[in-house]
């Protein structure tokens, strides 16, 4: 029998999270998509600041990807305000997530159970928006992922990402702040991979600078803006060290 794949082993891992009550796995409720829809509304692509309004422009009408988006959070508030909206997973959960709000509040959504380490399952050019919230971490190479985004995306098109900034990986909050080494990366590192198999935290990596936003810039985006965040609890959140970066990032016309 094939060992698992660590992309395998992540979606369960996370439709396990799902099952214990994870944060990220909870859809919204009615009136969180009622107030959208009143044009009342705010969503996250990292821990706690919401993404400002500004970095999407009119939604209504456009074409949107939620990529590694599911979880009925973010997609049901642009489907609210007007957006075309299509979610790729590769969590099942999730994705019965985002069927569930759909089917309760009465809008259509095209959801696409995938991997984001292949080749997107879309034409060129095929969106006006990607909003892309933290999850490069659950991957162990972020460069093919922008030059996918990059393809999809319509000219002009704007990707909007939330990157873990490699903190959460370097310092280990249980055991007093001890520092660890960098880069995380459980399938070169068998003691890190012994780490988060004890933890049941699936196979998550480190990522630079380099990788995160040299690695938009080197698939040919334009970086517009970026904002900085914490975790919003832990030691790191307390001493004020931010540990995510949103982008928002545009294809030349």
């Amino acid at each position: 029998m094939c060992e698992k794949s660590y992309q395998d082993i992540n979606a369960e891992t996370i439709d396990r999270w799902i099952d214990e009550g994870w944060e990220w796995g909870k859809a919204i409720d009615h009136q969180t998509y009622a107030d959208a829809l009143a044009g009342k509304w705010d969503v996250l692509l990292t821990p706690t600041k919401p993404v400002p309004h500004e970095w999407f422009g009119e939604l209504r009408g456009k074409k949107l990807l939620g990529l590694a988006s599911g979880g009925g959070q973010q997609m049901p508030v642009f489907a609210a305000l007007g957006a075309d909206c299509t979610v790729l997973d590769y969590s099942v959960k999730q994705l019965e997530s985002e069927r569930m709000v759909a089917e309760r509040e009465g809008y259509s959504i095209e959801t696409v159970r995938a991997d984001m380490t292949k080749r997107l399952p879309f034409e060129d050019n095929s969106f006006d928006i990607i909003f892309h919230p933290v999850s490069n971490c659950y991957v162990r190479e972020v460069e093919p992922i922008w030059r996918e985004c990059f393809r999809v995306l319509k000219p002009g098109g704007i990707l909007l990402s939330g990157l873990d900034m490699g903190w959460n990986f370097a310092i280990d909050e249980e055991h007093n702040c001890r520092l660890c080494r960098l880069p995380f990366d459980p399938l070169a590192d068998a003691e890190q991979r012994k780490v988060l198999e004890e933890a049941g935290d699936g196979v998550q990596f480190s990522h630079t600078v380099t990788e995160q936003i040299g690695g938009q810039l080197k698939a040919g985006f334009i970086l517009t803006d970026l904002y900085e965040d914490t975790n919003g609890t832990g030691v790191l959140h307390a001493y004020g060290i931010p540990s995510f970066t949103a982008t928002r990032a545009v294809k030349p016309e």
